[in-house]
C-alpha cells in the first residue's frame, strides 16, 4: 500500500540535484509539502520547476528556500523562516554534502567539508529541534556514507579542522563518520520524545557529486572508474524516502541503514563515547562562532 504523506511538511537540504532532488520529488509525489533548499538560486529554481512538473496531478506541493550550509547566518535565516511559516516540521532530511580537493573554509573559518557536512547540519537541526519535538512523531534523517569506513581510527579530535593534515577523501570520510556519530547521539538525546534520528548510506550514486576535480585528481580517477557501476539518484534516494515515510520504521531510532535495511557501521562509528565527545565539541565550535 502506498504511503500517503498529505499534510506532512518535509525539509530536504541540498535538493537541487542528485539524491536530494530525487528524494524531494518522490516525497512530494506521495502528497507531502516539501521545503527544498539550495545554495545556487538558479539550480534550485530549475529543480523546483522539475518537481512541480513531475508531481502535477498529485496533492504534493513544494517551495524553495535559500541555504548555504557554509554560512551560519544563512542556516539561522532558514531556521527562522521555517519556524515563522511552518507550525509543523514532520521530517528533516540532512542531505546536502560537499567534498573539496583543496582545504578551504566556511564563512566562520571552519574546514569546508567538516563545516558543511557536519556543523551546518548540526546547527540547523538544533535550531529546529523544538519544532520537531512539538510535531512528534517526527523524524530526522542524516545522509552519511559507506565512506565513513575509511576513517578507521575515528575522528582526530585534535585536528577536526584538518589544519595539520588535509586530503579530500580523508576529510570527506571523517565528515561522514561525524554524520553517523551525530545521528546516534541525537537519537540518545531524543529518546522518549517521539522524534527519531537515523543515518544512512545511499550507495554509490551517479550524480555531479565529486566531479569537476572536487575530490582531487585521485578521487576523480576513482569515481570515473566506478561510475559505470553507480546507481541512479532515484535508486540512491530510496533509503532516504523509506526512512522519511515508511510505517515500518516508525519509532526506530539510532540506526544506520543501507538499501532500506539496518546495516553495520564501522567499529569507529559505533563508539558512543566519541559521538558524545563530538556533540560537545560541536556545541563549543558553534557557540564560539556566535551562532
Amino acid at each position: 500500500m502506498a504511503v500517503d504523506l498529505l499534510g506532512k511538511t518535509i525539509v530536504v537540504t541540498g535538493s537541487n540535484s542528485g539524491i536530494g532532488k530525487a528524494t524531494a520529488i518522490t516525497l512530494a509525489s506521495m502528497g507531502a509539502h516539501v521545503v527544498m533548499t539550495a545554495r545556487n538560486a538558479a539550480k534550485g529554481a530549475a529543480a523546483l520547476a522539475e518537481l512541480r512538473d513531475r508531481v502535477a496531478g498529485t496533492a504534493g506541493t513544494a517551495e524553495l528556500v535559500p541555504l548555504d550550509l557554509a554560512s551560519f547566518s544563512s542556516v539561522r535565516a532558514l531556521a527562522d523562516d521555517l519556524l515563522a511559516r511552518h507550525p509543523r516540521i514532520d521530517v528533516l532530511v540532512n542531505n546536502a554534502g560537499v567534498v573539496s580537493s583543496r582545504r578551504s573554509e566556511t564563512i566562520e573559518g571552519f574546514e569546508l567539508t567538516f563545516g558543511v557536512n557536519h556543523l551546518g547540519h548540526f546547527l540547523l537541526t538544533t535550531l529546529l529541534l523544538d519544532r520537531l519535538r512539538r510535531s512528534a512523531p517526527s523524524r530526522i534523517i542524516t545522509v552519511a556514507s559507506g565512506a565513513h569506513r575509511a576513517a578507521r581510527r575515528g575522528l582526530d579530535f585534535d585536528d577536526l579542522q584538518s589544519t595539520h593534515r588535509y586530503g579530500a577523501m580523508r576529510a570527506y570520510a571523517a565528515s561522514k563518520l561525524a554524520n553517523i556519530h551525530f545521528a546516534r547521539e541525537l537519537a540518545r538525546r531524543l529518546d522518549g520524545t517521539g522524534v527519531t534520528s537515523n543515518a544512512l548510506h545511499p550507495g554509490f550514486v551517479s550524480s555531479n557529486f565529486a566531479r569537476e576535480g572536487d575530490a582531487g585528481r585521485l578521487g576523480e580517477i576513482a569515481t570515473s572508474l566506478l561510475r559505470p557501476f553507480a546507481i541512479s539518484p532515484e535508486r540512491g534516494a530510496r533509503t532516504s524516502v523509506h526512512l522519511a515515510s515508511s510505517p515500518d520504521v516508525e519509532g526506530v531510532t539510532g540506526g544506520y541503514f543501507y538499501k532500506g535495511r539496518p546495516a553495520r557501521t564501522s567499529k569507529a562509528a559505533a563508539d558512543d563515547a566519541a559521538a558524545a565527545r563530538l556533540w560537545a565539541a560541536s556545541e563549543e565550535l558553534v557557540s564560539a562562532a556566535g551562532a
